[in-house]
């Protein structure tokens, strides 16, 4: 059980009411590692607060190909089930766990009530829009203007600031996010490690930092 201490440590600008209001209304669920939160096309029926773990949001192309847009981690939401909660629209997202996570699903009718009720909400609400367009702009700029070697580094960057040095991915897992081939991931990896940027391991790479 999510107790009100907890929640203000988690989201500590609300309203003391929009604590009590979350509390009595959401409900608090959990989600192993790997298990895939939202698919494209679903309808949606409430709005995800992460409160442990986190959740990776991908976007799907016509050829089934998945691009890797942002992470969410404690205390963020997904924009994409606020959105959809507000128009009634279906997710045009992936998102899958990365981590065992706990969060908290809020009904979809209590949106529009909590925006018009708690300016916390409004802001907070605000706050998510404007980092999740901040975070795609990012991702835009990659794929539009850098080649591969740079997305690629980009990427890595980003988990390494997510989740520490050591990089347990795949190259297939890499090449699926960036919407390449394994064999161009394998080969700007072993650039890299020429380069100095890398540190092969078995299973994972370690990520020096650029000079």
């Amino acid at each position: 059980m999510l107790s009100k201490e907890t929640l203000k440590k988690i989201f500590p600008n609300w309203e003391e009411g929009l604590y009590d209001a979350v509390l009595n209304e959401a409900v608090l669920k959990e989600a192993k590692a790997g298990t895939t939160m939202l698919k494209m096309g679903q309808n949606i029926k409430s709005a995800m607060l992460v409160i442990e773990g986190t959740v990776k949001l991908y976007q799907e192309g016509e050829d089934g190909g998945e691009y890797f847009m942002y992470h969410l981690n404690p205390g963020e939401a997904c924009a994409v089930t606020l959105v959809c909660n507000y128009h009634h629209e279906q997710s045009q997202v992936l998102a899958k766990a990365m981590t065992d996570i706990k969060y908290l699903a809020i009904p979809i009718e209590f949106m529009e009530k909590w925006l018009n009720e708690f300016k916390s909400w409004h802001y907070f609400v605000i706050k998510t829009y404007r980092s999740r367009y901040e975070e795609l702009l990012k991702t835009i700029n990659e794929t539009a203007f850098k080649n591969m070697d740079e997305r690629l580094a980009f990427y890595i960057e980003r988990h390494v600031h997510q989740f520490g040095n050591t990089v347990k991915l795949t190259h297939q897992e890499i090449a699926n996010d960036l919407n390449t081939s394994r064999e161009v991931i394998s080969r700007l990896l072993k650039k890299m490690e020429n380069n100095g940027w890398i540190i092969m391991n078995r299973n994972s790479f370690d990520w020096i930092k650029k000079k």
